[in-house]
């Protein structure tokens, strides 16, 4: 997978890139870049292109994590409807003593207040256990490459 981790890579740090000049930064031909981009996305391993929002800019200025406890047999019923949210970008089933991670984004306290309540407010919904994240150290989908 070697040309195809440093495609990954170029991508992931600025999608915008042409496919010539990431071929001509790869030392490969333009057309094997493409064919390898699109061979990564008909495997699934490009699920979509997107871009990166500095969301403080535009007023979430607090993010939390909130754990769920969830009853038993409501987990997936419950993260679908927390996952259509406007404030949730991550939604995550794990281990241990709890049953989800919630991740989100708020523009104020208020906000983020009335959130955790309306997830408590939810059928199923045992419990939450809410963590307001002080400082971003590293947030970066391209950590792999």
């Amino acid at each position: 997978m070697g040309h195809d981790t440093e495609l990954l890579r170029e991508l992931s740090r600025d999608s915008r890139k042409s496919f010539r000049e990431i071929a001509r930064k790869l030392g490969i031909a333009t057309t094997t870049v493409i064919k390898r981009y699109n061979k990564l996305v008909k495997d699934g391993v490009i699920k979509h292109t997107t871009i990166a929002v500095d969301h403080e800019k535009l007023g979430y200025s607090l993010s939390g994590v909130i754990e769920l406890v969830v009853s038993k047999g409501k987990l997936i019923e419950v993260e679908e409807k927390i996952a259509k949210k406007h404030n949730v970008y991550g939604v995550y089933d794990i281990t241990g003593d709890s049953d989800a991670l919630v991740l989100a984004r708020f523009r104020n306290r208020e906000e983020m207040n009335d959130f955790v309540k309306s997830l408590l407010a939810m059928e199923y919904v045992e419990r939450t256990n809410t963590h307001l994240i002080l400082n971003v150290v590293k947030e970066s989908m391209s950590a792999f490459w």
